[in-house]
């Protein structure tokens, strides 16, 4: 079982894989779950794009898409590919006011938490996973 990290039209690299792989596994364990093959895959925003209408039927931009493999009621492990639009995720940390590396780690765990079946579609369930978002990022920085 193991977190790999890949690109997909783009030439994000991102920093510290080690230490955000051992955080991953600590956030799901932390949810009562443990952390199976996870791949991360950073592409363009066109690439999520087309992603987002082929497989979802939505048709705009967004930063994450995660296609969940887990099996939570069975053997509790998460696994799925997640792919990440690094653009738009750029673009929201200027919005936000965060850095883009403060900003791609939010999304980064906000993959695995929707592996470990946090949802955010509603206005309660999208403010509880900005509340776990926020509450994971401070592991980060112990």
């Amino acid at each position: 079982m193991a977190v790999r990290y890949y690109t997909d039209d783009c030439n994000y690299r991102l920093p510290q894989k080690r230490m955000t792989t051992t955080w991953l596994r600590d956030v799901a364990a932390a949810e009562g779950y443990t952390l199976g093959d996870v791949n991360y895959i950073f592409c363009s925003a066109q690439r999520l794009f087309e992603m987002n209408r082929q497989f979802l039927g939505h048709d705009y931009y967004t930063d994450i898409i995660t296609f969940d493999y887990s099996d939570l009621k069975g053997s509790g492990i998460v696994a799925g590919d997640i792919f990440i639009d690094v653009e738009t995720v750029a673009d929201n940390a200027t919005q936000y006011g965060a850095t883009r590396l403060e900003e791609m780690r939010r999304v980064v765990v906000h993959g695995v938490l929707h592996l470990c079946g946090q949802k955010d579609k509603t206005p309660r369930a999208n403010a509880q996973m900005h509340r776990k978002e926020d509450k994971y990022l401070k592991f980060w920085q112990k």
